[in-house]
């Protein structure tokens, strides 16, 4: 069943409205839904409810709430994604994929050896697609919720931040190659259940040793395995062995 997100928390005793023209297009003209139909939505308090359609136009879709869904579909931790801007449709492949794993949200970075780079005036087209994609991405995960994401033109921008984070873990590829295999588990099981996670990724190039430098009391270094990763793939690794220790090991 399809799956939908509206910005109110929920109330069994009123009705609600979809009015996001793309949301009211695929449920009427993608799924072709007519009132009667049920849909799954979940609501800004992140209660998920099956509902049914009691109205639609083209100017919103009208939802009575019928049964309250338990489901719990978000890792135990907030995990940022900071990684260095890459190519366009590796960087949008990763949020999707990032998103469908559990990344709570998402900066990208102009770093030192960021191929791509972004000028200002284009930031705001590119977050608005980069959020849709999150979006969908999930909608189609059964997510509770829907991740952010935001651009700063440098990694100092970042350290001005990192007060937020009970973590802050760089993906170090000098680690893997020197044989730190261990390290980055270890601090996974230290995680507690809310705890706020930023991990850094470097673009293509990997991260400077000035940017590693930037935060070198702030921070830990962690290898991701003996392998060398992909920019796009780093990122999920992470978060596959955060879900794996902390959910699925429990």
């Amino acid at each position: 069943m399809q799956r939908y997100f509206i910005n109110q928390s929920a109330d069994k005793l009123q009705r609600f409205f979809i009015e996001n023209k793309e949301d009211i297009h695929h449920i009427k003209n993608v799924m072709r839904y007519s009132e009667g139909d049920s849909v799954i939505v979940t609501f800004l308090d992140q209660t998920v409810y099956k509902c049914q359609i009691k109205a639609l136009n083209d100017n919103y879709v009208e939802l009575e709430l019928k049964d309250k869904q338990n489901i719990d579909t978000e890792l135990p931790q907030h995990i940022t994604i900071c990684s260095g801007l890459i190519k366009a449709d590796k960087y949008e492949w990763m949020i999707q994929k990032a998103t469908e794993m559990g990344a709570n949200e998402f900066i990208a970075v102009g770093m030192d050896r960021s191929v791509v780079k972004l000028n200002e005036s284009k930031v705001a087209k590119k977050l608005e697609r980069w959020q849709k994609i999150i979006k969908e991405a999930a909608e189609q995960s059964y997510r509770l919720t829907i991740p952010n994401i935001y651009f700063k033109s440098n990694l100092q921008e970042i350290y001005d931040i990192i007060s937020h984070y009970d973590y802050v873990l760089i993906a170090y590829e000098e680690q893997a190659k020197h044989g730190d295999l261990s390290h980055f588990k270890q601090i996974i099981k230290q995680f507690k259940t809310q705890d706020r996670v930023l991990m850094i990724f470097g673009p293509e190039g990997g991260l400077s040793d000035k940017e590693v430098s930037l935060f070198s009391e702030n921070s830990t270094l962690v290898g991701l395995g003996p392998r060398i990763l992909r920019a796009e793939t780093a990122p999920l690794y992470a978060l596959s062995a955060v879900s794996f220790e902390k959910e699925l090991l429990g």
